[in-house]
């Protein structure tokens, strides 16, 4: 991991990548597994909705832990 990456942790907002119907959007991170994260999306059609997206599909960290 280079300088310019942020860590995955909770507290922190990532973007998630598109799948099957659903657009990219922001998700707010819950908790950080091996293979999975949890937590509460914040934008999309989703917003407002429990989820645990894999852990491939964070494009990147947009903010770090409040």
């Amino acid at each position: 991991m280079d300088k310019h990456t942020l860590p995955i942790t909770p507290g922190c907002t990532v973007l998630i990548a598109g799948f099957d119907d659903i657009p990219e959007h922001d998700f707010l991170v819950e908790e950080v597994f091996e293979d999975l994260i949890t937590g509460t999306a914040l934008t999309g059609p989703l917003s407002g909705e429990y989820g645990e997206p894999d852990i491939a599909l964070v494009l990147r960290v947009l903010t770090p832990p409040a």
